[in-house]
């Protein structure tokens, strides 16, 4: 028996699939089926862009403060959940009590920052040549919104993925993750609907996993969807990609990273040690901003090493739902085998163990946390992204071959930068390609209003502040002829 069974949401109700069919999601720890939600189809999204084409000509002229108070009342609902998401995110992803915990506080305060976007200015006067005209450009919302989110950050990423859309005027379809079709869409919303989100304004369709390509087809091709946003793997963001630029839909991608957190000589070693264990191994290394490598001073590299493995060592590992747990299940199976694959191919070829084995542990998805060295170029782990408990750590002989080191990805998400110079580490920020560095401080930040996102690889558009403000409204231009008529020369 399931703890939870849910429907579709189109039009503000919750409905069962047009076949009838449904799906389970799976607890990583317990291997049981924790919920139970409609198996949507092609048949479903249309349904779904139907009720938000609808809802969209009056939600976008809803004034700015009436969104404005629905987005804080949301925000408000959100955080007083936090011991129910706590306990959602350890059953539908096995997530531990702080990283849940952190996933309510972020979204809320996403919520709120979306709230304050609605009364943001929405355009600029522009000079102009023609007599007695009066130009201006505005921002205006872009429509029907496609809104595909991960299980890995469900509620952050979930409410992302419609905060600023909502916000800006648009009307939104949500497409959660399957493996957390209940964190990353539904509770958002229930939430965004008990704050008084008008029907049809966010639509959410699960889907089983089989039908997910046909699902997300049907979704970005629908002509009255008119972008898309979508937050996951390279290699799936690469296909949506491809769907959005074929119905020629703009999209905004945040995808994987293979983020370097670098080390200078002059660093304050205990720090460096705590930065490198907090972002190697929150949320189990599952976070597309976690330090997959250390790069570090050769000075440094041996005390830093010995340091890092025992810590890392010290890691409680276990049940999400236990007190004290910071290391849980990755999401399944496949993951855990994917990841001891990475490890033992490095192993094979000559890497050796820090810390960690990289063994699969019962129930079959714990992994305890890994460090690697000596890694080389022709090991998978060098340049596939880990998502999961394990890093490498890279020593180096100077800031010029830390640079190119971390430059030696085909990603680019994140990095951070270790050191007592501040001027040192400002100077090797700005010549890193990645769309956000920390100097000071590890790879994983998330602010509300900064501007989140990739280069290369690791996608295009961003979520958040000014930016992510625009990428969810149209530029238009608008004249008027304000005195005297025109000329017109036939």
């Amino acid at each position: 028996m399931v703890a939870v069974s849910r429907g579709l949401v189109i039009a503000g109700t919750e409905a069962p699939a047009a076949s009838g069919r449904s799906t389970a999601t799976v607890n990583p720890w317990t291997g049981a089926a924790y919920a139970e939600v409609a198996a949507g189809s092609a048949a479903d999204v249309e349904r779904a862009v139907g009720a938000a084409a609808e809802a969209f000509e009056t939600w976008s002229a809803t004034k700015p403060a009436e969104r404005r108070a629905i987005l804080l009342r949301a925000a408000d609902l959100l955080a007083e959940r936090t011991p129910e998401i706590i306990a959602l995110m350890a059953n539908e992803v096995g997530g531990v009590a702080p990283w849940a915990g952190f996933n309510a506080a972020l979204a809320a305060d996403m919520l709120r920052e979306a709230a304050a976007a609605t009364t943001q200015p929405v355009g600029q006067v522009l000079a102009t040549n023609s007599e007695g005209v009066f130009s201006v450009q505005q921002r205006v919302p872009k429509g029907v919104v496609a809104a595909i989110s991960p299980w890995n950050a469900p509620v952050i990423l979930g409410v992302r993925a419609v905060a600023l859309p909502l916000a800006m005027g648009n009307t939104v379809v949500l497409k959660p993750s399957e493996d957390a079709p209940i964190a990353c869409g539904l509770l958002i919303s229930d939430v965004l609907h008990e704050a008084g989100l008008p029907p049809g304004v966010l639509n959410v369709v699960t889907n089983d996993r089989a039908d997910a390509a046909e699902v997300v087809e049907a979704l970005i091709g629908d002509p009255r969807v008119r972008m898309v946003n979508f937050t996951g793997s390279t290699e799936v963001g690469r296909r949506i990609g491809v769907i959005a630029a074929r119905f020629l839909k703009p999209a905004v991608l945040e995808l994987g990273g293979k983020n370097p957190l670098i080390v200078l000589d002059d660093a304050d070693l205990d720090y460096a040690v705590d930065a490198a264990v907090f972002g190697a191994f929150f949320n189990a290394g599952q976070i597309c901003m976690c330090v997959d490598r250390v790069i570090v001073h050769r000075s440094l590299a041996e005390a830093f090493t010995e340091r890092f493995a025992k810590r890392v060592n010290e890691l409680p590992c276990g049940d999400p739902s236990s007190a004290g747990v910071a290391i849980g299940p990755v999401i399944n199976e496949g993951a855990a085998k994917r990841v001891s694959g990475l490890i033992a191919d490095a192993v094979a070829k000559g890497a050796g163990l820090a810390a960690g084995t990289g063994e699969i542990e019962e129930p079959g998805t714990l992994i305890r946390p890994t460090v690697l060295t000596g890694v080389t170029p022709d090991m998978r782990i060098y340049a596939e992204e880990i998502f999961g408990p394990a890093t490498v750590i890279h020593p180096v002989d100077s800031v010029e071959e830390a640079i190119a080191l971390a430059n030696d990805t085909l990603q680019g998400l994140t990095a951070g930068v270790i050191t007592e110079n501040l001027a040192r580490g400002l100077a090797v920020a700005a010549r890193l390609r990645t769309g956000i560095v920390h100097v000071n401080d590890q790879s994983i930040a998330d602010e509300p209003q900064a501007p989140f996102g990739g280069v290369k690889e690791s996608g295009y558009g961003r979520f958040g502040g000014q930016a992510g403000a625009e990428a969810f409204t149209d530029i238009r231009w608008v004249t008027a002829q304000v005195t005297g008529h025109a000329h017109f020369p036939i």
